[in-house]
């Protein structure tokens, strides 16, 4: 009998460890957004969350692999359909929670005119890299190569590019002086006051900018209050906050 009881509290020691938290992985350009609504979902008596924040292509890569997320939040939609395409979210538990606006970002605050390549390449200078997320697989890098691609840019960019493996990373390029300037979404552009936004891009020029959140296939059973709760109006507020527009 002794036996028998131990072997049940073995078997049930991982569930209940399971059960007793939240795992979200959420694209870099979340974090701040995420980091606070967690904190009011932790507020409110709910499980505690652990966030993994990085680029949507690792973090979706991750999943696939077997990673033991209970959502995933992805800053595109191309990511989260080759998930939903390998059974790894549930697609019933799919929804868009915000969009973003691409902009470039210089640490010097001046405006330029993104209507011709000419004044992008004089901020760049001589020498100088445009900082970007990853331009094959993250969706901030996604996009930019999209917009310089639809402005007629790419030929004269495509050499001088510094990618990054999220759009964070990006930022940082440019705020720590090793680019002289990124392209970002506006929200992570906001992170850092040190920064000036140079210019917005159209957009016309690249594919709309959505975040699609869902359950995991294994999710643990409070992801789906917690994806109830991005939906009420303390989420939006936050979302608001940082700068994420509707979707």
């Amino acid at each position: 009998m002794a036996r028998f009881i131990l072997a049940l509290l073995l078997v049930a020691c991982p569930l209940a460890a399971r059960a007793a938290g939240l795992t979200v992985f959420a694209a870099a350009s979340l974090t701040d957004a995420f980091t606070d609504i967690g904190n009011l979902w932790q507020a409110k008596g709910h499980a505690k969350i652990v966030f993994s924040f990085a680029g949507s292509s690792t973090l979706a890569q991750q999943i696939e692999h077997g990673a033991p997320a209970d959502v995933f939040a992805s800053a595109d939609e191309l990511w989260m359909d080759r998930l939903a395409k390998k059974h790894r979210i549930d697609p019933a538990s799919r929804f868009d929670i915000a969009g973003n606006t691409l902009v470039l970002v210089t640490r010097d605050h001046k405006k330029i005119d993104v209507a011709t390549s000419a004044p992008l390449l004089s901020v760049l200078g001589a020498g100088g890299r445009l900082a970007v997320a990853d331009t094959e697989h993250v969706p901030a890098g996604i996009y930019a190569a999209q917009a310089l691609k639809k402005l007629g840019f790419w030929d004269a960019l495509a050499g001088r590019l510094a990618p990054a493996d999220s759009v964070r990373s990006a930022l940082l390029l440019v705020a720590h002086g090793e680019a002289p300037a990124g392209i970002v979404y506006l929200t992570d552009a906001k992170t850092n006051p040190a920064l000036s936004i140079a210019a917005t891009f159209p957009a016309s020029s690249h594919d709309p900018i959505r975040y699609p959140v869902a359950a995991t296939r294994h999710a643990g059973p409070d992801a789906a209050a917690f994806l109830a709760f991005l939906r009420t109006d303390d989420a939006h507020d936050v979302f608001l906050h940082y700068g994420f527009p509707p979707p």
